[in-house]
């Protein structure tokens, strides 16, 4: 085989890849939008109209960097992960959360009370890639909705309001490996 038509074939394949690979991206944002009408799919992202939440509120921010996980690297999952909080310290009382998923997979919000003796990010990690939830207070994983669901979608929000004594808490998501790829950050209430 000569160079010419080795150079040629790497072409078509290298041309072949790239086609795929963006009909593949339309594929999954036109069917996300057909799945979920409100636009969940990569080509158009929901976006939620948060009602007036009563309280101070605390906007957390959920993200990740790269595609979607793909599996284990280094004992954690591919693709790094981040949750921050515009605050780190509010007044006890009613608080509300306004979680605003920036990434490009699902992810929620975990309210826990975090023992005085104890960092946050170091709870240990069970072999499903989650932490235990005991001795939640609350949780925002609806899409465009309060409370609880199916992990709020890329480019959507969830809200959650829940009365927190005075303490020190820890913001997680919950989803397998996000809280060991770095979904946690810290909150103290007064």
């Amino acid at each position: 085989m000569n160079s010419l038509s080795r150079r040629g074939q790497i072409i078509i394949g290298t041309a072949a890849v790239i086609l795929l690979t963006a009909l593949s991206l339309v594929a999954v944002g036109v069917v996300g939008s057909l799945v979920n009408p409100g636009g969940t799919g990569f080509l158009s992202r929901t976006r939620c109209v948060a009602p007036n939440l009563p309280g101070p509120v605390v906007s957390v921010s959920l993200t990740n960097m790269g595609g979607p996980m793909m599996g284990p690297r280094n004992g954690m999952m591919g693709g790094a992960m981040r949750m921050t909080a515009d605050r780190s310290t509010v007044a006890h009382g009613p608080v509300s959360f306004l979680v605003t998923n920036g990434g490009t997979i699902s992810h929620e919000l975990v309210i826990l009370p975090l023992p005085s003796d104890q960092i946050a990010g170091t709870r240990p990690v069970a072999g499903d890639g989650t932490i235990d939830e005991a001795g939640s207070l609350a949780e925002a994983s609806n899409t465009c909705a309060e409370g609880t669901g199916q992990g709020i979608l890329p480019g959507a929000s969830g809200w959650v309001t829940v009365t927190l004594p005075p303490g020190r808490y820890e913001l997680v998501c919950n989803l397998p490996g996000h809280y060991a790829a770095g979904m946690y950050t810290q909150l103290t209430v007064n």
